[in-house]
């Protein structure tokens, strides 16, 4: 079992930056691959980023990518979301996600995450 609490959101304007924090429990933490989702009032859950288990890959949603960066600290049980350049439609609830299956390397698909945090808030101001 894997639990994640995420930190880090709050109220940014555009242009401004803000660092997610994903903590998670669980010996093999650092076995599997993990993700981040965000999801605006209204709208579908979306795939923001992935990191592989070992933290040599990571992919990006279109939207994001060039100014999101995601990373891990296996020894702290910590995967990150540095988020630079956002912008107001950046806002939603962030979430990051975990497999269960070892060695992975993270998905673009909700569905092939076992485990979920509660999200945070990020609201970009204009």
């Amino acid at each position: 079992q894997v639990q994640l609490v995420e930190s880090g959101g709050g109220l940014v304007q555009a242009g401004g930056s803000l660092r997610l924090s994903c903590a998670a429990s669980g010996r093999t933490f650092s076995s599997y691959g993990m993700g981040w989702f965000r999801q605006a009032p209204g709208k579908e859950r979306e795939f923001v980023a992935a990191i592989r288990w070992s933290g040599g890959r990571t992919y990006y949603a279109d939207s994001v990518k060039g100014r999101f960066t995601s990373s891990r600290d296996n020894a702290k049980n910590t995967v990150y979301l540095q988020m630079n350049s956002l912008k107001p439609e950046d806002t939603a609830v962030y979430y990051c996600a975990a497999q269960s299956r070892t060695y992975s390397s993270g998905s673009y698909y909700p569905h092939e995450y076992a485990y979920w945090g509660q999200g945070t808030q990020v609201t970009v101001s204009s």
